[in-house]
């Protein structure tokens, strides 16, 4: 059996020649795969089957695809589910809006069944790698984030931060390789204080990485959409390089 074999793949699309030509190249690369025509039945395929990726076309009849991944990402037994877009249209704001929503990687139509196999396991490589540790520990590289002590060290150095900064790196460690909107952040971090522009997420976020140095390079600003937190390792192709975040361990 091969690695690729405990995952199972749920592919969404309304047109059958590219549903079956997606499945035919993950179950031959050893994935187990399930389809669904439409964004109902893909909803209600992930909340009983919990697959460990869906690739989601977005153009679906009745419930949209972006309607099926914002429902993903809102309900707690499905909100870590990677998600893989597949779809015809190709204008930035469409790939903005994709990755503002919490898609894990974008490919358009026409594609590579062989790249869409590899995207597949990159982004399942990236889920699954730890990211927290027994006690509330966050660990990215030479970054530890103790949320008990409330504590940030670099390479063992401590690095002094606010409150705030604290809880934007947290937030953004938390939710690794998934793009943070200033909107999400100013709700998650700020708790969306009416007086809080925009503009503070961005400076808070300069003074953030200024303060982790090198590491700092790792909060990728994704443009028109947001923020978020990649390690070098987990950077490629595709929607800026794509990339869903660590598990989080408790």
């Amino acid at each position: 059996m091969t690695p690729e074999a405990a995952h199972r793949i749920l592919v969404v699309d309304d047109e059958p020649d590219i549903t079956a030509l997606v499945a035919y190249h993950l179950a031959k690369a050893g994935y187990r795969v399930t389809t669904a025509a439409n964004g109902r039945d893909a909803l209600a395929a992930a909340r009983e089957e919990r697959p460990d990726l869906v690739v989601l076309d977005l153009m679906l009849p009745g419930v949209s695809g972006y309607d099926v991944l914002a429902d993903l990402r809102r309900r707690d037994e499905t909100k870590e589910i990677g998600v893989i877009l597949l779809t015809a249209r190709k204008e930035e704001p469409d790939r903005i809006k994709g990755l503002s929503l919490g898609a894990d990687d974008y490919l358009p139509k026409p594609f590579s069944p062989q790249e869409l196999v590899l995207r597949v396991g990159a982004v399942l490589r990236r889920l699954a790698a730890p990211a927290v540790a027994a006690g509330g520990v966050v660990t990215a590289g030479p970054l530890v984030l103790d949320k008990t002590a409330h504590r940030v060290t670099v390479g063992g150095v401590e690095i002094e931060l606010t409150a705030t900064e604290f809880k934007l790196l947290h937030t953004l460690l938390e939710r690794e390789g998934r793009v943070q909107s200033r909107a999400q952040l100013l709700e998650t971090v700020w708790r969306a204080q009416p007086d809080i522009q925009t503009r503070t997420v961005d400076m808070h976020v300069q003074r953030l990485r200024h303060k982790l140095g090198k590491t700092g390079a790792w909060i990728e600003t994704v443009r028109g959409a947001g923020y978020r937190f990649r390690r070098p390792e987990s950077r490629g192709g595709g929607m800026g390089g794509g990339g869903g975040g660590a598990r989080r361990r408790a």
